[in-house]
């Protein structure tokens, strides 16, 4: 059974950092495609950054791009997201999901096979 499971959320004043982990299991990801998404109240899902494989390009939103970094470690089949100057608009629920289907955008939540629960980012002012 595949599963990704996110950890490292929590509240955090404005300018500070946190660093989101999300550990699989089930099957290696190296080769995959990984994605952070995020969530705030009353808002649909929005893509944050990805990554098409481990060492492979990497990807920001607009919002995030010199705020957050995506990597992964191979060896522990694990992908981070390290947030930086965080800000209260950063406030989200935000979530992990693995692996693309072949031919769609590493952008779009329906690419992805699969999903962790999600983790808590409280930004306060």
């Amino acid at each position: 059974q595949v599963q990704l499971v996110e950890s490292g959320g929590g509240l955090v004043q404005a300018g500070g950092s946190l660093r989101l982990s999300c550990a699989a299991s089930g099957r290696s990801f190296s080769s995959s495609a990984m994605g952070w998404f995020r969530q705030a109240p009353g808002k649909e899902r929005e893509f944050v950054a990805g990554n098409l494989w481990s060492g492979g390009s990497t990807y920001y939103s607009d919002s995030v791009k010199g705020r957050f970094t995506i990597s992964r470690d191979r060896a522990k089949n694990t992908v981070y997201l390290q947030m930086n100057s965080l800000k209260p608009e950063d406030t989200a629920v935000y979530y992990c999901a693995g692996d693309t289907r072949s031919g769609s955008s590493i952008y779009s939540m329906a690419a992805y096979k699969y999903w962790g629960q999600g983790t808590q980012v409280t930004v306060s002012s």
